[in-house]
């Protein structure tokens, strides 16, 4: 079979010219198009379903959240396993689904389903997707350099300014805001005194949420003009908060102030996030979408964040802390470096045993070939350009270096004696 190959080749240059000008063709551009990410994914086809519900206890979770949902969502086609988890105040449902299934229409089969098990959950309660990624899809992270600013004023900055700009970004996923105080409005509420005026503690609730909306009114005509109605009431300060009625007692109006003290503080932290043990630090977590170019994703929010760094106040800059890019880099200087070298070796044992440079030539084509043909399998079977991939290729490239030096060898000895045979006398 070989032998005749080898011979139709022979035979038919130029079709051998044709088949090497589209292997070279169709490898840069495999090269170009497949995506660069320096671990490969080996993490499972699945969506992530998360419910909070705090204040709860694991067992609470577990019977009325986590087993309802999964429950209901074992009917789902393609699925391969389902794994929960129940802790305080959170759920999470782990859906597995079949290698082959596209991870968008897993997602929608698995929001139909909630949208169905949505009655069977306690009131006010909404379990959401987690964010289309995988486990590796941690590309970047970042953190907020300002020595003249508190950390909650630079969570507030991370969540509500920094986070919404940067998730806009082509390839972007999500933006997990760590570390740093989230600013709340705390009600510490005196019981004794709620006892003293007879006021039940689902009313203070129901009174802090009532004051707390904007409501519509009708049209008021006034000189044939309509003009329209509506009443502010969101919270803005504290007093607006300790100004909140909540009964009345001798016909006097009771105040949550009467019965409360009102306060700013951070919401509860199970856990401090800090750099290189110089102390706390407030950013981000960038997670790449499924199956984007990690590297295209780190440099388009660079880009990004060159312009988001003009708004922010005077004093506040970005400081990264973890750029998967620069392990991207050194994964393919580590491949091209390896390439490189091996093909001047071979060139060098090549030339320097035959001296004859065309036996050399042919060495050193078929390993750019064989490199190029791997790239265009890569990009067919969507196998990603990452350190096992690329340095799988490294290693491959020298085993094509063996049988490159002993064929062209003995095909040039080959030649040599058949030369000397067909020489007259």
């Amino acid at each position: 079979m070989i032998e005749k190959i080898i011979s139709w080749s022979i035979h038919n240059r130029f079709f051998v010219w044709v088949g090497i000008v589209m292997i070279v063709i169709g490898g840069v551009y495999s090269i170009y198009k497949t995506p660069v990410d320096a671990l490969p994914d080996l993490s499972e086809n699945q969506v992530i379903v998360f419910t909070e519900w705090m204040g709860r206890n694991p067992q609470i979770m577990e019977n009325q959240v986590t087993y309802p949902l999964v429950s209901n969502l074992q009917g789902i086609p393609q699925i391969k396993s389902i794994r929960a988890s129940s802790m305080f105040g959170m759920s999470f449902i782990f859906v597995v689904f079949n290698d082959d299934v596209d991870v968008y229409w897993a997602r929608t089969r698995v929001l139909e389903r909630l949208n169905y098990a949505q009655k069977f959950l306690p009131p006010g309660i909404t379990p959401s997707l987690g964010p289309d990624g995988t486990g590796v899809g941690h590309v970047f992270w970042y953190t907020l350099d300002a020595p003249n600013y508190n950390l909650g004023e630079l969570r507030a900055l991370q969540d509500w300014y920094v986070k919404f700009a940067l998730q806009h970004v082509e390839g972007v996923s999500e933006v997990a805001s760590f570390g740093g105080f989230q600013k709340q409005y705390q009600v510490s509420i005196n019981p004794y005194k709620l006892l003293y005026y007879n006021i039940p503690m689902m009313d203070v609730a129901k009174a802090i949420t009532a004051n707390n909306k904007d409501v519509g009114g009708s049209l008021y005509e006034f000189n044939d003009a309509g003009l329209m109605v509506q009443g502010l009431g969101y919270i803005e300060n504290i007093e607006d908060i300790k100004n909140i009625g909540i009964g009345s007692y001798k016909s006097i109006p009771v105040k949550l102030s009467d019965v409360a003290t009102i306060q700013m503080s951070s919401d509860l932290r199970l856990g401090v996030t800090e750099i290189n043990g110089q102390g706390e630090v407030v950013g981000g977590i960038v997670v790449a979408r499924y199956g984007e170019n990690a590297r295209d994703v780190i440099r388009r929010v660079k880009t990004k964040m060159k312009d988001v760094e003009k708004g922010l106040p005077e004093g506040v800059k970005f400081k990264i802390a973890y750029d998967r890019s620069d392990l991207i880099l050194a994964s393919i200087g580590t491949l091209t470096d390896a390439l490189w070298q091996e093909i001047l070796i071979v060139s060098f044992i090549v030339i320097l045993f035959l001296f004859h440079v065309r036996s050399g030539l042919v060495a050193i084509i078929s390993i750019i070939l064989s490199v190029l043909i791997g790239f265009i399998l890569m990009s067919l079977f969507g196998i990603t350009s990452n350190i096992m991939s690329l340095g799988g290729i490294a290693l491959a490239i020298g085993d094509v270096v063996d049988p490159g030096i002993v064929m062209a060898e003995n095909a040039y000895r080959s030649l040599t004696d058949y030369a000397i045979k067909k020489k007259p006398a």
